[in-house]
């Protein structure tokens, strides 16, 4: 995902957030898998499996499926998933952190590097810009939840950092090492969110023109469309003029 409500409209066109299923629920069983393969099984006694199931839930994924990603890791000859962060710069100075599940570090990392490459970006070391970000939780509730003063007075009780609400969803910050037991909380006042982790989120923003728009908005297609990446996240931000000339 692009990131929060500043630049949400980038995820909302042309249908961008209605991606291929298939793909969608190779990456969600392939967080299960490795959450469960990192603690114990069972949702109740790891925090990440549990926030890694009601992700999946929250995108109607069947239960035998999520079932089937838990069991994977207890065979011995499921793939070994590492974690790698890729970070970079985009079109417009835009700073981009790249989040990858992958057991093939040299395809990833070809496949990311191509990205940056092809559309006016420049894939940096580790570290190049994540000091631009802070490390927090993300939690994420569909606008129906309740309204702006609601979830602002859950999200306060749960011990949540800060909120934003827009008309397609609510945005819940929290610490880093809060989010779990922040998440538990909502669910038991709110229901099950429509996801829950950790995120990148940017000190400053950058607004992006037209004439860069398209590039930068072209990249992060191409790297969320990757089987390996599991999340994008940026410190850009495009006004809704410039995304209606887009279309």
């Amino acid at each position: 995902m692009a990131g929060h409500s500043k630049f949400k409209n980038i995820m909302h066109r042309k249908g961008a957030q209605d991606k291929k299923r298939s793909s969608m629920f190779s990456k969600l069983s392939r967080e299960i898998t490795v959450a469960a393969k990192m603690g114990m099984p069972d949702p109740d006694m790891n925090p990440r499996l549990r926030l890694a199931v009601n992700a999946a839930k929250a995108q109607s994924m069947p239960k035998d499926n999520i079932q089937r990603a838990i069991d994977k890791a207890s065979k011995g000859d499921t793939e070994n998933y590492e974690e790698v962060r890729y970070e970079g710069y985009g079109p417009g100075g835009t700073a981009i952190i790249v989040e990858a599940l992958t057991d093939n570090r040299n395809r990833t990392a070809t496949n990311v590097r191509t990205a940056f490459s092809k559309n006016g970006g420049n894939l940096g070391a580790s570290g190049a810009v994540s000091h631009g970000f802070d490390r927090m939780g993300l939690i994420t509730y569909p606008a129906s939840a309740g309204d702006a003063e609601a979830m602002f007075e859950a999200a306060l009780e749960a011990g949540a950092e800060d909120v934003s609400s827009n008309e397609d969803e609510h945005e819940i910050w929290t610490a880093m090492d809060a989010l779990h037991e922040v998440a538990k909380a909502l669910e038991t006042a709110l229901g099950a969110a429509d996801s829950a982790k950790l995120a990148w989120r940017p000190q400053t923003m950058v607004e992006v023109d037209e004439a860069n728009a398209t590039s930068l908005l072209k990249m992060v297609d191409t790297l969320e469309d990757d089987d390996d990446v599991q999340t994008v996240w940026g410190n850009y931000e495009v006004s809704d003029e410039v995304m209606e000339k887009l279309g």
